[in-house]
C-alpha cells in the first residue's frame, strides 16, 4: 500500500473537520464502502465514550479513511472476521506492555507499521490536552481501535 503522507492527513482532517457536508459525506461513504467498519464504530463496544469521545472517534475513522482513499482507488471491505482477529491481537501486544505512560504503551505499535504518518496522526489525536476531547479512559481503546482499523485496510491491500 500507498504510504499515507502527514500532508495528506493533515489535508483531509482540515477538509472533514471544517465543512459539515463533507463530514457527512464521509460517513456515508464510509457506511457505504465499508459496511463492517461502521458497524464496528457504531457497535456498543464503545459505550464507555462519553458522547463527544464518539464524535472524534468518528472524525478519527473519517480522516484515516479519506486519507487512504486519497492514495487507494479500490479499497478491499473489510470483514467483520478480520477485524476481530486484528484488534484482538493489538489487545495483546498492548496488554505485555508494562509501562504506564500512555505514549510509551504506544511503542511497540510504530515498531514495524508501514504507515507510521497515520499511527502518529492517532497518537497526537489523543494526546492533544488543550482539546480534552478524549478521557483518560477513553485513550486506549479508542488508539487500539483505530490502529486496528488501519491494520484491517492494510492488511487487505498487501492480500
Amino acid at each position: 500500500m500507498k504510504f499515507i503522507s502527514e500532508e495528506i492527513i493533515d489535508r483531509v482532517a482540515e477538509e472533514i473537520g471544517g465543512s459539515e457536508e463533507a463530514f457527512k459525506e464521509a460517513t456515508i461513504d464510509l457506511s457505504m464502502e465499508q459496511p463492517n467498519i461502521a458497524a464496528y464504530i457504531f457497535s456498543d463496544n464503545f459505550d464507555l465514550f462519553t458522547a463527544a469521545e464518539k464524535q472524534y472517534f468518528l472524525f478519527l475513522v473519517l480522516v484515516v479513511f479519506k486519507s487512504i482513499k486519497d492514495e487507494v482507488e479500490n479499497l478491499p471491505r473489510t470483514t467483520a472476521e478480520d477485524l476481530g482477529k486484528i484488534e484482538e491481537k493489538n489487545w495483546q501486544l498492548i496488554n505485555e506492555v508494562t509501562s504506564k505512560q500512555f505514549r510509551d504503551r504506544l511503542n511497540v505499535f510504530f515498531e514495524n507499521t508501514p504507515q507510521e504518518d497515520l499511527l502518529a496522526f492517532v497518537e497526537d489525536s489523543l494526546l492533544e490536552e488543550e482539546e480534552e476531547l478524549v478521557t483518560k479512559v477513553g485513550r486506549e481503546p479508542m488508539f487500539i481501535a483505530l490502529k486496528s482499523i488501519i491494520d484491517s485496510w492494510c492488511d487487505n491491500l498487501e492480500k
